[in-house]
């Protein structure tokens, strides 16, 4: 449950530690609104005019699951109404409850409300107000005084700074962990069973107990229950007896409860406890489920690796046999393409969330492409920026995007003295969502440097790109050396640098356009560098979350 705490940034009245005291409240008194059957509201001073005086400002509300609301509208944010204030600011100043209020909104009002002060090391940090709808009440069950009874004392403790407990586990932290509704037990000192609701009966009978609960050791039942085969939780113990604030998970005979134990003190110690517990047997077997089938898809994934690998490994084997230098070549780009998507494969069966660190992915898959392409030269690479977590289903056609610009920027855009290709990537805000901006760009050759025409923009000419070399695309001659205009095939022949041959070439252009159009739903461009090399810049929607 959020907490607004606006009110609390640079409060100079507030010790290190007092707003965490304020959160850790806020998480765990979802408990007090379902044992009283009341709305709670957490409530901070704030500065007032000399006429009004220190106002209070709502930070947190919870409702109960128990009974129905007294406070339909959201009252975060909200300043304390002027019949509350004076009984508010009463438990702020003095650190002790005020009589509760069943007339606050009038005498014919329906709701009481009750206000408990949040005392730490001694201090108000805070003021807890307890709505109480009045409305049809009749004569109180036994469940509900026993609900009424431990909610006062937890309040008691919570105005003496003895709740929340500092080593009780946070709630998010512990799947399936259980709401009064679940089922409560309420103990004594000594951990006998003093009360408990009929689904924490229930809950019992499902372990196999058959004889009443009440006047019973909690710790001995269980005990007697237990396989002593099984591992045990080792929390169950504080639990069980009820002596520290604790998780912990019990499973007999195939059935699993999460039980969480609330130790209830007063000034002489502590005189009892609350176990609350959940069956969530159905809630592990789907997570068993789950589990089994999460291994099953990172196996697949690992096979898919494998054949890709061996894939990988045949047409390596038959690039060897072949004596033309072209297909040679095709065979060894289609290796390579290979054994990106077979890297991609290998990422994706160590884990299965949605969300996949693509700097660790790309960067290394982005340095072993250029160093394959380099082909001996000394190319030196550099990366800049992050992508961040990116989708898994853009893994792939990622990856393939960025090994093709690569190797297309070494064969293409580097001569046979070396020089450097650079990645760079970014995420932005825009109207229409977050973006992510990717550059790649190579260093050029020395014979190709500083040969570009100027442009009045500060040397960089955007190009949309479109097919490869070889399939029709109009160059300048006056071009940098990069991925691909018809003037490249002229530099580097001037230079005396053998051309990539055309058709391998275009095939890896039409790859990337695909791929940037299709599954990353982006554009892509080229700029030429006043250093005389090429910069591609692809930019493409972030899919939300």
């Amino acid at each position: 449950m959020a907490l607004f705490t606006d009110p609390l940034h640079d409060d100079p009245t507030l010790a290190e530690g007092d707003v965490d005291w304020l959160h850790m409240v806020v998480g765990e008194w979802q408990l007090i609104a379902d044992l009283d059957f009341a709305d709670l509201v957490l409530w901070y001073p704030v500065a007032g005019s000399e006429v009004t005086g220190r106002g209070f400002v709502a930070l947190a509300q919870a409702r109960p699951f128990t009974s129905q609301t007294s406070l339909h509208r959201d009252i975060v944010g909200s300043r304390v109404r002027s019949d509350l204030k004076s009984l508010v600011d009463q438990a702020w100043t003095t650190g002790e409850p005020t009589a509760t209020a069943p007339s606050v909104h009038g005498p014919d009002s329906s709701m009481r409300v009750a206000v408990w002060p949040v005392v730490r090391l001694h201090r108000s940090i805070g003021v807890v107000t307890v709505h109480q709808n009045l409305t049809g009440q009749r004569t109180p069950s036994r469940l509900e005084l026993v609900y009424r009874e431990s909610a006062t004392h937890l309040l008691t403790m919570l105005s003496r700074g003895q709740w929340p407990e500092t080593d009780d586990p946070v709630s998010g932290s512990h799947r399936g962990s259980p709401r009064v509704g679940d089922g409560v037990l309420r103990l004594t000192a000594e951990g006998l069973v003093d009360f408990a609701t009929p689904n924490a009966v229930s809950a019992f009978r499902r372990l196999g107990e058959t004889e009443p609960l009440e006047g019973r050791s909690l710790a001995r039942m269980v005990t007697d229950l237990q396989d002593e085969r099984r591992p045990v939780d080792e929390s169950l113990p504080l639990v069980l007896t009820g002596k520290a604030a604790a998780r912990a998970e019990l499973e007999v005979r195939s059935v699993n409860l999460t039980l969480h134990t609330v130790p209830l003190r007063d000034d002489a110690g502590r005189f009892g406890a609350l176990v609350l517990l959940r069956d969530v047997t159905e809630l592990r077997r789907r997570e068993q489920q789950l589990i089994g089938k999460d291994a099953t898809i990172r196996e697949i994934h690992h096979r898919v690796k494998n054949n890709l690998q061996t894939v990988g490994s045949l047409l390596r084997m038959q690039s060897r046999r072949m004596h033309s230098e072209e297909a040679k070549k095709g065979l060894e780009q289609a290796m390579r393409r290979v054994d990106t998507i077979a890297l991609v494969h290998e990422t994706l069966s160590r884990g299965l969330e949605q969300q996949v660190d693509m700097d660790s992915l790309l960067g290394r898959q982005f340095r072993l492409a250029v160093e394959v392409a380099g082909d001996g030269r000394e190319v030196s690479t550099e990366f800049r920026g992050g992508f961040g977590q990116l989708p898994s289903e853009l893994a792939t056609p990622l990856a393939l995007v960025i090994n093709e610009l690569a190797m297309n920027a070494v064969e293409h855009g580097i001569g046979p003295e070396g020089g450097q290709v650079g990645l760079s990537a970014r995420r932005t805000q825009t109207p229409s969502g977050e973006r992510l901006e990717v550059r790649l760009w190579d260093s050029g050759t020395e014979a190709g440097a500083g040969d570009h025409g100027r442009v009045p923009d500060g040397g960089r000419e955007p190009r949309r790109i479109a097919d490869g070399p070889e399939m029709g695309v109009e160059g300048d001659s006056r071009q940098g050396r990069g991925m691909k205009n018809e003037g490249e095939k002229v530099q580097g022949e001037a230079a005396g640098v053998a051309p990539a041959p055309g058709p391998s070439s275009g095939l890896g252009l039409h790859i990337v356009r695909t791929l940037v159009a299709g599954d990353l739903r982006g554009t892509i461009d080229w700029m030429a560098l006043d250093s005389g090399g090429t910069e591609v810049v692809i930019q493409a929607p972030v899919p939300e979350r």
